[in-house]
């Protein structure tokens, strides 16, 4: 041990929790040729110094009248414990300052890297067994700090008393808490580099968070047996490029609440494996997409702002019980994906802003560290540590809990240095362009490591930046998917005009067929078009109520028949009247009347017609699965087009978007076959007027469109029909 000069000055600094370096006097020390242990015992009128037995080796001397304590330890010090008297109240207690840093010399040398990829299970509060003592260790990143310590009911909530071990190579403090375990609360308490005392921390890599208005955070350790090993093991053929997708977005805390006698509650993570999985199999999604579950304080945020990105949210249950549901929708064949938000994070004082007193997952400069939009902070994705938090964070939700996928959120806003900036407001890059060409390698490194898991990444990325759904190696950002967001909004305007204008607009619903397979595209009908003064879907349709109803059914009917995955947010299936408001259930009294359930059953249909046909989806990606029959017939307002397989067979696509029948409406066809009406969005089952082709239509040789063969197809008003041609037993068409 260093010499200590003068011993009565670092006395009083350990005594009042500005000493940096506590295992320098606290714990077993040689001392002159003996051993001593010096304890601070702030609350204690005695403290002695026993064996594991209980036998009292030495009593131990007040050396500071603040409650730090010395007592030789006769034999060595292989084995002591402490036992503090308060008043009448005895205690035996393990000193932490004996045991040493499980951090490896490999753990410290990969997070110096930042290239540890579970550092999950180093940095964090974890449950342990030291020198056959069970406790918690304790680890936290903040380089910059003074002084840190671990805080709790363990130690009164005194920061003096429980400060952590320095390492300084790479800016990292902890500390082994014997005697205590699962469920204790603690948070970190700083000192910044000046000495101030800094907001109580809550830990950022928290498996578990107490409920508002708490923040603490909670020794958590999962002891979950999973029982999705056949659904793991064909988990990167369900989520392939030529696999069926059709998603079910959820935000879990108003997808259903039980009623007024129960004060509007939410559903838990078992209640919802009971009633979620059920009605997602009931309507035949191939996957869920929950908003994001990391732990957030503000509900309004919808978990957009998350503090807690380790911590499923605690206002459903606990982290096993959300593995619970993830495993129950995976024994049921559904894959499940989260939202996932390293864009931006809450200034919130216990969250990661000026977590040691400085920016330090943020960037200093606010032109580079702040949201103007949200009045959010950025992370630095300069900075390696950042990296490997976020990094090892999305690989912890693939490897503990088993998602399947990743929904990235705000992309366009790490991008660009210059988003939602004015002139001004923002740093150019060192090339003096507007590209983030730190966030850039960031998710590069991102999407490799984690389609590693087999697990795939999907973009929210509403601009022109190319090559997001392209491989890293050929020079994209390497997503799986990426949100189409101008298809949605194209699709959407054309379909909220009159459709006596809708011949004006009707490049709207052909552009994107000029960029469909430029990236592999998710086409998304998401929360974002049911809030904020948009109203609901149905209530953006034009017309009467009937035509309302078959505007919104014609349009789920041409998606489905459009190239790309499916997104339907909660409450689209059903046709929900009002806005969605994340405080209240879906309205699902709806369900029981006939347009609704209505447009329910045809949800239900497209997704079972979706999953069995491989033109629908196989060639999603590929130029020769989508084949135009009539781009340009925009006086009626009519879209045709085929949809190929690899195997030689095909689906037809028509849509009208007028509230007009047309009798006698041809188009040109591939083969001499009948062709089965496989899909109306017109049925009376769906609450439509029931005008059809009675189930089949043959082909005729009569040329149309530049083909052989064509169909005289009734076009009922306001509807899209999906044919298919029939097949023989042998699968060959007749």
């Amino acid at each position: 041990m260093p010499e200590l000069d003068p011993l009565k000055s670092v006395l009083e600094a350990v005594a009042s929790g500005r000493y940096a370096d506590p295992f320098a006097v606290l714990g077993p020390h040689r001392d002159r040729g003996r051993w001593i242990v010096r304890s601070f015992q702030p609350q204690a009128s005695a403290v002695s110094l026993i064996d594991a037995d209980g036998r009292k080796l030495a009593p131990m001397k007040r050396i500071h009248p603040a409650g730090i304590f010395e007592g030789g330890v006769p034999g060595g010090t292989d084995r002591y414990l402490m036992r503090v008297e308060e008043g009448s109240y005895c205690y035996d207690l393990e000193d932490p300052y004996r045991f040493g840093s499980p951090l490896g010399e490999l753990d410290l040398h990969l997070i110096g890297e930042g290239t540890h990829q579970r550092l999950y299970d180093k940095i964090g509060a974890h449950c342990l067994r030291l020198l056959d003592v069970d406790g918690v260790h304790f680890a936290v990143w903040a380089p910059n700090a003074l002084r840190v310590s671990v805080i709790g009911d363990f130690n009164a909530w005194d920061g003096c008393r429980t400060v952590m071990r320095f390492h300084p190579s790479v800016g990292v403090w902890d500390i082994f808490v014997p005697g205590i375990g699962l469920g204790a609360l603690y948070k970190f308490e700083l000192l910044d580099a000046a000495g101030r005392l800094l907001p109580l921390k809550s830990d950022p890599f928290a498996l578990s968070c107490e409920a508002a208005p708490g923040n603490a955070s909670i020794v958590y350790s999962s002891d979950y047996v999973w029982g999705d090993d056949e659904w793991m093991a064909r988990q990167h053929d369900a989520m392939a490029l030529d696999r069926p997708q059709s998603i079910y977005e959820v935000h879990l805390g108003s997808w259903r609440r039980r009623g007024v006698e129960e004060h509007n509650r939410r559903l838990s993570y078992v209640e919802l494996a009971d009633e979620l999985v059920d009605y997602v199999c009931d309507l035949g999604f191939t996957h869920v997409e929950f908003l994001p579950l990391t732990e957030y304080p503000f509900d309004g945020s919808w978990g957009y702002q998350p503090v807690g990105l380790y911590a499923p949210t605690q206002r459903f249950g606990s982290p096993d019980e959300l593995r619970y549901l993830i495993d129950r929708f995976h024994q049921a064949g559904v894959g499940v994906i989260m939202d996932w938000v390293p864009a931006h994070f809450p200034r919130d004082p216990h969250g990661l802003g000026r977590f040691d007193g400085t920016a330090l997952y943020e960037h200093e400069d606010p032109r580079r560290g702040e949201h103007p939009d949200w009045g959010t902070l950025v992370f630095n994705y300069g900075r390696s540590e950042v990296l490997n938090y976020l990094v090892s964070n999305a690989l912890y939700w693939a490897d503990e809990f088993h998602f399947d996928g990743l929904r990235v959120d705000a992309v366009a806003s790490m991008l660009y240095l210059d988003y939602s900036r004015e002139h001004g407001e923002w740093l150019p890059n060192e090339r003096g362009g507007n590209e983030n060409l730190e966030a850039v390698a960031f998710l590069r490194r991102l999407n490799e490591e984690v389609h590693q898991r087999n697990t795939v990444t999907i973009a929210e990325e509403s601009t022109a930046w190319p090559a997001v759904s392209r491989p890293t190696y050929a020079g994209g950002l390497g997503f799986t998917y990426k949100w189409n967001m101008g298809w949605m909004n194209d699709a959407l305007a054309y379909m909220s005009e009159d459709p006596i204008h809708r011949r004006y607009h009707h490049d709207r619903m052909t552009f994107g067929l000029v960029y469909a397979f430029n990236e592999n595209f998710v086409l998304p009908l998401s929360h974002d078009e049911v809030v904020h003064g948009k109203g609901s879907l149905l209530g953006r349709m034009p017309g009467d109520d009937w035509q309302r109803f078959a505007n919104l059914r014609a349009l789920y009917g041409y998606m489905f028949g459009y190239p790309g995955k499916k997104l339907l947010f909660m409450g689209n299936e059903f046709a929900q009247r009002r806005e969605w408001d994340h405080d209240h259930s879906l309205d699902w009294h709806l369900c029981e009347e006939a347009p609704h359930a209505g447009v329910q059953r045809l949800v239900r249909d497209l997704n079972s017609l979706y999953i069995s046909t491989p033109a629908l989806y196989e060639q999603d990606y590929d130029g020769g699965g989508f084949e135009w029959i009539d781009w340009n017939d925009r006086d009626n307002s009519v879209f045709s087009w085929l949809r190929h397989d690899r195997h030689g067979s095909h689906a037809v696509v028509v849509a009208n978007f007028t509230p007009v029948i047309r009798q006698g409406y041809r188009v040109g066809v591939p083969s001499n076959v009948a062709y089965a009406e496989a899909l109306n969005t017109d049925a009376v089952e769906y609450g439509g007027s029931g005008v059809g082709n009675l189930g089949l239509v043959r082909a005729e040789a009569a040329p149309s469109h530049g083909r052989e063969f064509s169909l005289s197809l009734t076009l009922p008003p306001l509807a899209t029909l999906i044919l298919l041609p029939e097949q023989a037993p042998n699968g060959i068409e007749v």
